[in-house]
């Protein structure tokens, strides 16, 4: 798999990256394994998780199998802080204590001295920004991560967050940026993508199949086995149950069709392809779910096709 820098950084990224949002959850050990050789034997190396994932287990998933299915120097970990659900509701705090307590957990759950790359998960009003940021410093000073990056910043505050950092030599740069960016969310491309250009911040994008709905698979209901039918996910699914989506997600089925490839083969690979992009975060429930994503390497889409599906999506900007 064609590797590519983070932003301007000298860290070297595989161009798709494996997410663990549902290991520990969703999918268990036996897949999660199965997962990661998928990916490793497909060249992928930056493997995305959080402190937050299933409260910590899917950071002690990848910390079991670390070392016995790959080995630490070769995959690239990133991880998250600043999201927590441990009281059973959604908890954001981004003070620079929480924040180094919390990345010490991490460190502890992965069994590494390091992380590759730390991000802040969200942004918060009730920190002063100088603060959080000073944390991303503390933890490039002491050793405990390599490389630092934001999460979920719209694009006023990416550009406050990178610049801040920027301004005084010894504070640590930021490296990149996570993002939900897909043909049923182009967002981002108002702000925070020209934002991280002027920058020098790498794109991580979070959900590029949309939730799943790219796949094509919620077209003619809600299978079973799917997101959309779990009780944890089943709201973050239905956000694109819409019409909009709905003319995006034909516009892709028939762009596959002509192609003789899927719809996810589509979807992924116009994301992949965005100026400015790094490398999408891909999460599976299943290895067979990954490995259907695996296959896009020696795939791009033609330009007529790019443009069509630039047109028909062109409402997602929003």
């Amino acid at each position: 798999m064609q590797q590519r820098r983070l932003g301007t950084t000298g860290l070297k990224v595989s161009r798709l990256g494996l997410g663990t949002m549902t290991w520990g959850r969703a999918t268990d050990e036996h897949e999660a394994r199965d997962q990661l050789i998928a990916f490793a034997e497909a060249g992928g190396t930056l493997v995305d998780t959080a402190a937050g994932y299933t409260d910590g287990a899917a950071e002690e998933l990848i910390g079991r199998l670390v070392g016995d299915v790959v080995s630490r120097d070769e995959i690239v970990i990133a991880t998250k802080a600043g999201i927590s659900r441990r009281t059973g509701e959604r908890v954001t705090d981004t003070s620079r204590g929480t924040l180094l307590r919390t990345l010490d957990g991490s460190l502890s759950r992965l069994g590494v001295d390091h992380v590759d790359l730390w991000q802040v998960h969200v942004w918060t009003d009730d920190t002063p920004l100088e603060e959080t940021l000073s944390a991303l410093d503390q933890a490039v000073s002491s050793g405990r991560a390599s490389y630092v990056g934001i999460s979920n910043y719209t694009g006023w505050q990416t550009a406050q967050a990178a610049t801040w950092q920027r301004a005084v030599p010894g504070r640590a740069p930021l490296a990149s940026t996570q993002v939900e960016y897909s043909l049923v969310n182009r967002g981002v491309e108002r702000e925070v993508m020209p934002a991280c250009a002027a920058l020098g911040l790498g794109v991580l994008p979070w959900s590029p199949l949309g939730r799943g709905v790219l796949t094509g698979k919620y077209r003619t209901g809600i299978p079973v086995e799917s997101r959309a039918a779990s009780r944890d996910f089943a709201r973050f699914v239905e956000t694109y149950f819409d019409e909009t989506s709905a003319a995006i997600v034909e516009a892709v089925a028939r762009a596959a069709d002509g192609l003789g490839w899927t719809p996810l083969e589509v979807a992924l690979v116009w994301v992949r392809d965005r100026r400015g992009v790094t490398a999408p975060i891909v999460g599976a429930r299943t290895a067979a779910q990954l490995r259907g994503a695996l296959g896009i390497e020696d795939k791009a889409l033609p330009p007529e096709l790019i443009a069509a599906l630039d047109d028909v999506s062109a409402a997602a900007v929003r």
